[in-house]
């Protein structure tokens, strides 16, 4: 059976959510014909209608690429995610059916296995995947697929800002929310989401821009061996540059020195 660009958007967001693909990550239409065994143009259409999801965007130099979310950004999209999410729960306040309730709670099982197995990947889809089956179990498909999308970049936004919110909390708000659910009490499970998202928001690291050559440089850093005492010289010309490449050109203009553009390219090469 030939596979579809639905198909092909459906594994790229799969693969967000499960943090197999970090922000910046280039989509190369032609990798990805490779890879799926289609043609580009079918890609081309996946890409298209990710890009109009506000997952992936599109250059005419790096090409597609999924989105690298600014710190405003990601207060909108928890925003989003507060605001759909408790609402839906306030609209249920005529009970959830128990059907519903027996497949939150076979998903909370998937989710305490995945810890268990310290699955890193599936922990990480089955997390985020919770709040869009409570949204489809909840009886509303249509804020099910926009939350899937909301979810992804919210996924997106803890890898870029490094959160350091805990996957068994998450696990456990999960579990709270169910429970209160299944009591009918729709108050206190639409305050325990609004709690939880607080907290999610709350652990990511937005108080400083991220650094897009942290892994780079730490794995430049210079190698010397135990005792070694190498001179100033050496030392001088080992180090990595810690300021980004416009700030620099800002205080070599402050001093009177060269002011030179140095984009991102020529910064890579002199680093290298």
């Amino acid at each position: 059976m030939a596979i579809s660009s639905t198909d092909i958007s459906n594994r790229i967001v799969e693969a967000v959510l499960a943090q197999k693909l970090a922000p910046g990550s280039r989509l190369g239409e032609q990798e990805l014909a490779l890879l799926f065994d289609c043609s580009r143009t079918i890609v081309r259409e996946a890409l298209t209608r990710l890009a109009a999801r506000g997952i992936v965007t599109v250059s005419a130099r790096r090409g597609w690429y999924l989105i690298e979310p600014s710190q405003d950004e990601a207060r909108e999209a928890f925003e989003a995610r507060r605001v759909i999410e408790t609402g839906l729960i306030r609209q249920s306040a005529s009970g959830v059916r128990k059907e519903a309730l027996k497949r939150l709670k076979q998903h909370l099982q998937q989710e305490k296995a995945a810890l268990r197995q310290d699955d890193i990947g599936k922990r990480s889809y089955l997390l985020g995947d919770f709040h869009v089956c409570l949204a489809d179990c909840l009886g509303n498909s249509l804020l099910a697929d926009t939350l899937r999308d909301y979810t992804a970049r919210t996924t997106l936004i803890a890898m870029r800002y490094q959160s350091t919110h805990d996957a068994e909390q998450s696990c456990e708000d999960h579990v709270r929310i169910v429970e209160a659910l299944e009591r009918g009490d729709i108050a206190e499970a639409e305050a325990l989401m609004a709690e939880h998202i607080g907290t999610v928001q709350a652990a990511l690291s937005v108080s400083t821009a991220p650094d897009p050559l942290a892994r780079l440089r730490e794995a430049l850093a210079p190698v010397r061996a135990a005792g070694a005492n190498p001179d100033a010289a050496s030392t001088s010309a080992q180090l990595l540059r810690t300021t980004p490449p416009k700030a620099a050109a800002r205080k070599r203009g402050a001093a009177g020195g060269p002011d030179s553009s140095d984009d991102s390219s020529t910064y890579l090469g002199k680093l290298l």
